[in-house]
């Protein structure tokens, strides 16, 4: 059964076990939040989500409030505004005001949650926390806990998505802060490099390091594609800047994996620009390789093929499949093997 209610006094249904910002979003009334990720379970942390709502005692956290049959909700009263205003505030106090330096600028969620409320940056003398920048030696993350909001989205991400658990909280009130393990570096808390922590970051706290420096969100043109690493079908977007592929983001569309990806598939595009790969296929020419063209090439191997099977018969080939490959391509491997070359000599690697 439905359940209806009514959000800034338009009548809405919500489905059994929606929260009111699910439901909010799906009737595209926009809510705020730094701590929620609809991949993520919602733990109420930021409140910048916060609603008025008729016969409830102050304000609720959307993202963790069930919608109820009869429920009345304001999503943008004076009060409202004044406590988002209030917490975003006091999350600027113990933030580093170089927006135009940080690696996340245009892409901030606390950039553009303080750009929609028009929040000044507040003169604050008291104590502020002053972690060094990049003190994790991860090849792949770069560290910033000055610009930690602690909205546990690494945390939930490397656990619930990764299964990793490498990312916690520790210590108590204003030294609260993101650490790994037991406090030690990513690596030695069993990090795999994955990136899922920096992809779900809403802030410049956990950064992409090989990309760092490249370009703006709004510099690069997103394509999505296929990751060409093995048989799955992840796909991400290629962020390319003036012809050149600078960054992979996670698509979170993607059918396949969503913003999952592996330590390969998010930062192992730096071949694809590398100056020793081979662009044009190469034959051997006087003892040397020679770039030629696909039909020469594929014209010379039709021919070696032929050669060695009249005179060794078809069993002196075999293939070897692979795991990596789609389910396609080994099903094309298996039909060449057979058909083509008129041998049963196929085997796979997942066999041995």
């Amino acid at each position: 059964m439905p359940i209806n209610l009514t959000i800034n006094g338009k009548p809405v249904q919500a489905r059994e076990g929606q929260t009111v910002l699910e439901v909010c979003w799906e009737n595209h009334i926009s809510l705020p939040t730094l701590c929620h990720h609809p991949d993520l379970t919602p733990v109420g942390a930021c409140r910048l989500c916060v609603v008025e709502v008729e016969k409830m005692r102050g304000l609720i956290a959307s993202c963790t409030l069930p919608a109820t049959e009869g429920m009345v909700v304001r999503t943008e009263t004076p009060k409202v505004v004044e406590e988002r205003k209030f917490i975003l505030e006091m999350l600027l106090t113990d933030h580093p005001n170089d927006c135009m330096t940080c690696e996340s600028n245009g892409d901030c969620e606390l950039q553009n949650a303080v750009y929609q409320y028009q929040v000044p940056w507040p003169e604050h003398k008291g104590a502020r926390h002053n972690y060094p920048a990049g003190a994790d030696p991860n090849p792949f993350v770069f560290t910033d806990f000055n610009k930690c909001i602690l909205c546990t989205r690494c945390v939930r991400a490397c656990a619930e998505i990764q299964g990793r658990n490498v990312w916690g909280v520790a210590f108590r009130g204003f030294n609260d802060r993101i650490v790994a393990g037991a406090d030690v570096t990513m690596l030695e808390a069993g990090c795999e490099s994955c990136g899922a922590c920096a992809a779900y970051c809403p802030t410049g706290a956990l950064t992409d390091k090989p990309s760092r420096g490249q370009a703006r969100s709004y510099q690069m043109k997103k394509v999505t594609t296929t990751c060409v690493y093995c048989g799955v079908g992840c796909q991400f977007d290629l962020n390319v800047r003036s012809g050149r592929v600078v960054k992979v983001t996670s698509n979170p569309k993607a059918p396949v994996n969503g913003m999952a990806l592996c330590v390969k598939g998010r930062y192992g595009y730096e071949f694809i620009h590398h100056p020793d790969r081979l662009t044009k296929p190469l034959v051997k020419k006087d003892g040397a390789f020679v770039e030629t063209t696909w039909e020469e090439a594929l014209s010379l191997i039709g021919k070696k093929f032929a050669q060695v099977k009249k005179e060794n018969g078809a069993d002196a080939f075999a293939t070897l499949a692979s795991a990596k490959a789609t389910n396609e391509e080994n099903y094309l491997i298996q039909k060449f093997t057979r058909v083509v070359m008129g041998t049963n000599n196929v085997d796979h690697c997942a066999r041995l």
